[in-house]
């Protein structure tokens, strides 16, 4: 379907056809969801072994008694396997409940209210603070900024990460940014993966940066590979330690969406400087985490190589929503103008951009044809995508017939919005 060479009667005979097929779909009465990047219920099955498994033991092969309080940077087990998925020493990193993004929220707070470097270095003291938001992102990291009235800065992603000539000019022009969100591996929701020179530059900021600068470095889909042939991503910690900036990165990870969603162990890596000042805020919060989910996460993956093996399983899983996906968008716009989107080769997520100004009337027709879609704009912050272009699709709960009918409701949306505007220029 190329558009832009259509007679005005052609265009409104496709418009016809479409119009009738989108009919027909609304009268189907269809109910599908591709929201949230959730795990499957197939996916969640497959760590169910972690009920039982510690048969009534409850003392960590270090001596941890993990019935009782304490113990706030979490079992040295548990952060031996945060050491698989952040590449970080795990003397380096702090093991807490089942949510990264908890962590990600708890140490904003303390930077912005109490300082990470003792009352005077907290950002609220020095008037506006700015983050660098790499854009299309995810939009949690800008729900946290927005409601502590930290203005966010949209920086473009480009295909090894964010576009770093821009994120350097910035911050050497204004000492008011504090910080830059990153996604690094798979990143939601384009699934770029940062080239070993963008994370090598992103160490760097801190050299340049404004008192107090820190890099949210959000590792969530670290191991979250769909083929065993994936690119590896340079280490941030190794870079921060050759460049001498370890104290302007924070990383985090979760099992979140390697075992059970709602009963992971979430990770925090830092500097000891970083560490000690968010232990002081965290100390009051909480006399400490729940040491017995971790233990029964390190008896699960105790076995080398047991980590990859059941990641092998998850990926065997998604793969084929992911393919589907794909197919239908190869098949719909690969010869044509009509969208252009990312194939990932991990992650949660295939972002797709409409032509300019359309992703908010494709999302509208979908929900009503019952495929409910994330938000036209929530990639973006203040939910505001300069372009209307940006739709995110996470395909991992349905099952693969439930992707492939939600795809052929998308691909019939998207068609119709771009022939109506055609006809409407």
């Amino acid at each position: 379907m190329q558009l832009a060479n259509a007679s005005r009667e052609q265009l409104q005979q496709w418009e016809q056809a479409l119009s009738t097929e989108y009919t027909a779909i609304k009268a189907q009465g269809l109910n599908l969801d591709l929201t949230r990047g959730k795990p499957s219920a197939e996916q969640l099955s497959l760590s169910d072994a972690l009920d039982g498994i510690l048969q009534h033991n409850y003392i960590t092969d270090s001596g941890v008694d993990t019935r009782n309080y304490g113990g706030l940077e979490g079992t040295p087990e548990a952060r031996m396997l945060g050491e698989q998925l952040l590449n970080t020493p795990f003397n380096q990193i702090m093991a807490s409940g089942n949510s990264s993004l908890t962590l990600m929220y708890q140490l904003m707070t303390s930077a912005y209210f109490f300082g990470l470097d003792g009352p005077d270095s907290a950002w609220q003291k020095e008037g506006a603070v700015k983050f660098l938001c790499p854009v299309p992102g995810y939009d949690r990291h800008f729900s946290i900024c927005e409601q502590l009235g930290i203005e966010m800065i949209n920086v473009p992603m480009t295909s090894n990460g964010p576009d770093m000539d821009a994120v350097e000019a910035l911050i050497k022009a204004d000492s008011s940014i504090k910080g830059m969100w990153c996604v690094p591996k798979y990143s939601n929701p384009t699934g770029v993966i940062y080239s070993s020179e963008t994370v090598t530059r992103i160490a760097a900021l801190g050299k340049t940066a404004g008192k107090g600068f820190r890099v949210f470095w959000d590792n969530a889909y670290a191991i979250h590979d769909l083929s065993s042939a994936s690119t590896p991503i340079a280490s941030i910690w190794e870079a921060a330690q050759a460049a001498g900036t370890q104290d302007s990165i924070l990383q985090f990870a979760s099992t979140s969406k390697i075992t059970h969603a709602g009963a992971g162990v979430a990770f925090f890596a830092a500097s000891n400087n970083n560490l000690n000042g968010f232990k002081k805020v965290l100390g009051i919060q909480t006399i400490g985490p729940d040491k017995i989910n971790q233990l029964r996460h390190s008896k699960f993956f105790a076995v080398p190589g047991s980590l990859t093996a059941h990641m092998q399983k998850h990926a065997e899983i998604i793969k084929p929503r992911f393919e589907s996906v794909l197919k239908h968008l190869e098949e719909a716009f690969g010869d044509n103008d009509l969208g252009q989107w990312e194939s990932a080769d991990g992650g949660y997520f295939i972002s797709f951009d409409t032509q300019e100004g359309l992703a908010q009337h494709v999302v509208a027709l979908a929900g009503d044809a019952g495929v409910k879609l994330t938000p036209a704009g929530a990639t973006f912050p203040y939910g505001k995508d300069p372009r209307n272009s940006n739709i995110r699709i996470a395909p991992t709960v349905p099952t693969v017939e439930q992707v492939d009918a939600a795809m052929k409701v998308f691909v019939v949306c998207v068609k119709l919005a771009a022939v109506q505007k055609a006809l409407s220029a």
